[in-house]
């Protein structure tokens, strides 16, 4: 077990959302020589293609890919079956099991595009076409809804309670630093993690100091054009006390914390949601609410002030960086599931 609060966790916190292990893996052996070879060799292709993708898709897509994968090669696996190629049978199997573990039907169609990919890119035949998986899904989608739960938006006044909560320690310090950036650059939390401390650039105006950084690169700019996001004085003034405990040498902005507050050399996508609870916990919020939160809380939050506040969609895609406008009206027309 890790005895870190903030390093990635060996093992996914909630199985129903991470989506390993799943359908009927219980009976898996432990000793690697008494896999079949249909195991070995699905496994070893699916290995072969993400290296192959490195670089061409999204850390979390690959992820994403990796882990639903994996979980429908043991599927496979436990009813002594190929998964690389599959057949459109087993995936119909896959798709009922999926729909009976508690995981959304967007999860579930998460799984099903990681399969379709990882055959195409190996130039199989994909069964996710086959007419027969097509029914199932339909039956998912009317068993489960086609929706998926939008996150809980940390607005100006949560975020209040959030830094008032925050310790006098190094992780107050690292944690006040990325709630302010989070909120005044509506990152991604996939961007808040790639943000580099050489990316600083200080600003003087009027004689106020204030600072921007860089995001080099992000969902809607895969060319890695990169954009400058402008902080707030607020924001400067705790990044820059933040900046002041890194050690020397340190790449990325925001670092994971152990128990003994070592710091590690980066942070994991999956602990930015694990900080913000924390944090409400700390700050007296109801559990409901905590439970809604999300790695992206901070950004839908701070997208429903600024539409409160009389922004321009335009200008709240531009802040956000979205290029659709039916995607940020998901995040900002439901001001109710603020906290």
């Amino acid at each position: 077990m890790l005895n870190n609060q903030d390093f990635a966790q060996s093992q996914p916190k909630s199985p129903a959302k991470r989506g390993l292990e799943l359908v009927d893996n219980s009976h898996q052996s432990s000793d690697k020589d008494d896999r079949p070879a249909d195991l070995d060799r699905a496994s070893k292709l699916l290995q072969e293609t993400i290296v192959k993708i490195d670089g061409a898709y999204a850390p979390s897509t690959i992820r994403a890919y990796r882990a639903d994968f994996s979980d429908f090669i043991h599927f496979c696996s436990n009813r002594n079956a190929n998964a690389l190629p599959a057949q459109p049978y087993l995936v119909v199997q896959y798709i009922a099991g999926l729909t009976d573990s508690g995981r959304s039907s967007a999860s579930i169609r998460r799984a099903l595009c990681g399969l379709s990919a990882i055959h195409r890119l190996n130039r199989f035949d994909d069964p996710t076409k086959d007419p027969d998986v097509t029914l199932e899904m339909r039956r998912m989608h009317r068993k489960l809804g086609r929706s998926s739960k939008q996150a809980a938006g940390i607005n100006a006044n949560t975020l209040e309670k959030l830094l008032l909560a925050t310790e006098d320690s190094i992780r107050g310090i690292r944690d006040r630093a990325l709630l302010l950036v989070a909120y005044d650059t509506l990152c991604r939390r996939s961007e808040l993690v790639s943000l580099q401390v050489n990316d600083i650039k200080i600003n003087m105006k009027i004689g106020v100091e204030t600072s921007s950084i860089l995001l080099r690169k992000s969902k809607t700019d895969q060319d890695s054009t990169g954009k400058w996001l402008h902080l707030s004085e607020r924001t400067h003034i705790a990044l820059l006390e933040w900046i002041s405990k890194l050690p020397k040498g340190q790449e990325m902005l925001f670092c994971g914390l152990n128990r003994a507050l070592d710091i590690s050399p980066q942070i994991g996508v999956g602990q930015i949601n694990r900080i913000y609870k924390r944090i409400a916990r700390k700050a007296g919020l109801d559990e409901a609410e905590i439970k809604s939160i999300s790695g992206h809380s901070m950004r839908v939050g701070a997208a429903q002030d600024l539409l409160n506040s009389g922004e321009s969609m335009p200008i709240i895609m531009q802040r956000g960086r979205w290029s659709k406008t039916d995607t940020v009206m998901r995040y900002v027309e439901h001001t109710h599931q603020t906290i």
